[in-house]
């Protein structure tokens, strides 16, 4: 695996899980597979989890760790190709990431959307172009469209609190936020739920449906309480409109998740990727309560991470081979 950007950078789900559960009871077990490798991590965007969770895992493995705050540190980037650089950009993105690329041996990119162009978020062109011109393996810490390691983590804490021979019924309901976010985790959510041994259900209120590409094979409904039925596990999140890009379509304050909406649910487990706006998304009573996975779903991003980071020390070019960048896909052209 040279890359790290979505569930179908995965050869198998359930044996990436499995890693990540076996590093969480032995996290000291591989403590010397990175020893001279080092993690460069580049932040475009603010974080607290994935950074602190990932440059962990990293010495768990005893990988050396640089991080740079891009968005701040580093010279304003270019991204268009054949660009005559006589503005504010400094520094070209195929000059930056090919000097990254000489000085790490992985590197983890975290770039958010800007929430104004559904085209452009959607082409991922930030971390494309960190695909393509950097030369090594590349891990998304948060890309426009997706969050690839939070969903590895949300679907190993499922895994490890489950255990019935029974599928789970996994809901996905949307919340209310002060302002809008991206749709990056709800997709990233959706798409590790629906290729995983579970019943899964989205509800969301009318304007907030989520791409097709993410959600084939979910059960959506506009009706909350419906969707809640029968349910398992509730992974509460907020996210802004797809269709109506980046809009804020409802702010229905009933769409907070309370413990009297949970009474039609298998007593269900609260999961929700943090931070949280606490008695807007989520009541305290939830969040602060027994059923509440949210700690258990911060503390398995370590061993996500360290999963995924081990898998991409492992990787070789193939002899011979030339690799096309395409998102989510590696192909040899040998």
């Amino acid at each position: 695996m040279k890359y790290f950007t979505t569930v179908n950078d995965v050869h198998s789900v359930k044996d990436l899980v499995e890693d990540a559960l076996h590093f969480k009871k032995d996290p000291s077990c591989f403590s010397n597979f990175g020893k001279n490798k080092t993690l460069g991590l580049i932040f475009l965007n603010p974080s607290l989890r994935t950074r602190l969770s990932t440059q962990k895992a990293a010495m768990n493995l005893g990988m050396n760790v640089m991080v740079m705050n891009l968005d701040k540190e580093g010279w304003a980037l270019e991204f268009e190709d054949g660009a005559i650089m006589n503005g504010n950009k400094a520094e070209h993105i195929k000059d930056a990431a090919a000097v990254i690329g000489q000085y790490c041996d992985i590197v983890g990119i975290r770039c958010f959307p800007g929430l104004l162009s559904r085209q452009e978020d959607y082409s991922e062109k930030v971390l494309i172009n960190f695909m393509k011109h950097c030369s090594i393996p590349v891990v998304s810490l948060e890309s426009a469209t997706l969050h690839p390691l939070q969903s590895l983590a949300d679907l190993m804490t499922i895994q490890e609190t489950w255990n019935k021979p029974s599928k789970p019924k996994v809901v996905l309901s949307w919340a209310p936020h002060v302002k809008a976010l991206p749709q990056a985790v709800a997709n990233s959510f959706s798409e590790w739920m629906v290729k995983s041994n579970v019943d899964f259900t989205i509800t969301h209120p009318a304007g907030y449906e989520l791409n097709e590409e993410y959600t084939k094979g979910a059960t959506i409904t506009t009706n909350q309480q419906k969707g809640l039925e029968g349910a398992d596990y509730v992974y509460v999140k907020n996210w802004s409109s797809y269709m109506d890009y980046g809009q804020i379509n409802c702010r229905d304050e009933a769409w907070m998740l309370t413990k009297e909406k949970l009474r039609a649910t298998n007593q269900a487990k609260i999961m929700h990727c943090l931070p949280v706006r606490r008695n807007i998304e989520i009541s305290d009573q939830l969040l602060d309560g027994p059923d509440s996975l949210t700690l258990l779903q911060a503390s398995n991003r370590v061993y996500a991470a360290q999963a995924v980071l081990k898998k991409l020390i492992d990787y070789r070019i193939p002899e011979g081979g030339n690799v096309r960048v395409t998102m989510g896909k590696e192909k040899n052209l040998s």
